[in-house]
């Protein structure tokens, strides 16, 4: 796991801090350079963003360590990461962000942390999900299965504990705010996926909401240049400003 940290040219620290977590089916055909572009934008707008790398399927990664190696990442806000800032980092304002699998990681990562005893040095305040994997078993039993089925090793009824660990619908993360979005055109990662998510934590009482995007399909999210992002971008940033 390692990671690149942008810090902005305007504005005065601590600064609140976005984790940018690439896509790519979970699997080595992408890198965080994938999304260089999106940070160094959300950078300009005055906030920190720690783009993280993580290993992957088809390398040395795979279930757990792909899981694992983000939930690091994000703690390791609290150490080396601010630390190497010079303590700029304000570690109760930071925002997960992912695209595709990125989503289903930062989802699974917010999940995770925002119900740990005692609370984590890193508060969560938000994740935006940008086109995300969110209910595995979804995934598995409704056509585009196999990224799922080489990440976690195998079918729902083959490895039902890793199902219910990894999938971020068994895991809705409480006291943060869920923003997600998808496009409407998206046929590598359904809309249903967002929609049930969505539904679930809502069902749940969390603070949650979905953006379908008109003429939108999967990879426009990790274009720099795009309305997607764009509306990704206008997601995250309010989120930041809006939750001190």
């Amino acid at each position: 796991m390692f990671g690149d940290l942008y810090l902005p040219t305007t504005g005065s620290a601590p600064y609140p801090v976005v984790v940018l977590i690439h896509g790519g089916g979970w699997s080595q055909n992408r890198t965080l350079d994938h999304v260089g572009p999106l940070a160094a934008s959300l950078a300009e707008a005055g906030v920190a963003v720690w783009n993280i790398e993580y290993r992957r399927v088809n390398g040395v990664g795979g279930w757990p360590m792909t899981l694992t190696d983000v939930d690091d990442a994000v703690r390791s806000l609290a150490t080396v990461v601010n630390l190497r800032s010079g303590n700029r980092l304000d570690l109760q304002r930071v925002h997960l962000a992912g695209h595709s699998a990125g989503g289903q990681l930062a989802a699974w990562v917010a999940g995770r942390q925002s119900t740990e005893t005692p609370p984590n040095a890193v508060r969560i305040r938000s994740v935006t999900l940008m086109a995300g994997v969110l209910d595995l078993v979804f995934a598995v039993n409704n056509g585009r299965d196999g990224y799922v089925r080489k990440l976690l090793g195998g079918r729902p009824d083959d490895v039902p504990d890793r199902y219910r660990m990894a999938s971020p619908i068994a895991h809705l993360p409480v006291g943060v705010r869920i923003s997600a979005l998808h496009g409407d055109r998206d046929t590598v990662v359904a809309p249903a996926q967002s929609r049930r998510y969505v539904a679930a934590a809502q069902r749940a009482g969390l603070s949650a909401d979905l953006q379908i995007l008109d003429g939108t399909g999967h990879g426009e999210f990790a274009d720099a240049n795009s309305p997607a992002w764009a509306a990704a971008r206008k997601t995250i940033l309010a989120n930041v400003t809006e939750l001190r």
